[in-house]
């Protein structure tokens, strides 16, 4: 079983993987993916898409926003939307614990913080070891998977960090920051 490590421990290995030089950078991020929990299943988004890792903090709500959308935090000055990523899948909320985390991602021109219930680590899976997701008409969050990463006898599954949310959201999130 992959051990879990602390938002500290990963965003310094966040840092490690996008620090280096910027011919290096491209290649020392290729294959790596920041693995986290959300109820029974693990998945991942590219390291590079990733800006940092925080703990929950109070979120300001937003009036008339889709319910995934819990409001925004204040990140050191800087005002970021933050997405139930479980909500958004479509799944049963959760109580918010010691271990729920902020995924903070980069959308384009947009900083989002992304709500998981666990972060687990960075992990390289290359690009042999993804296979495509299964294709299936009535399945919506299928839209959202990138590829399926098989892993020491098990699955991550690989999002599509631009598929979480549609362009008139992407809007409306841009407007409020």
């Amino acid at each position: 079983m992959v051990s879990e490590i602390t938002a500290q421990e990963t965003n310094r290995n966040i840092q490690t993987a996008t620090t280096d030089d910027d011919d290096e950078n491209e290649d020392t991020q290729k294959d790596k993916y920041l693995t986290f929990h959300i109820a029974e299943e693990d998945y991942g988004i590219e390291i590079s898409c990733v800006t940092e890792i925080v703990g929950m903090q109070h979120i300001s709500e937003i009036p008339e926003m889709p319910a995934f959308i819990k409001g925004v935090i204040n990140l050191r000055g800087v005002v970021i939307p933050v997405m139930d990523v479980r909500l958004r899948f479509g799944m049963a909320p959760r109580a918010y614990d010691e271990r729920t985390c902020v995924v903070v991602v980069r959308m384009g021109e947009t900083a989002v913080g992304l709500i998981v219930d666990t972060v687990k680590e960075v992990l390289g899976i290359p690009e042999s070891s993804i296979t495509e997701p299964p294709r299936v008409a009535s399945a919506k969050g299928a839209r959202y998977v990138k590829g399926i990463g098989r892993m020491d006898g098990s699955v991550k599954i690989l999002l599509d960090i631009d598929a979480l949310l549609h362009e008139e959201e992407k809007e409306i999130l841009t407007a409020i920051v």
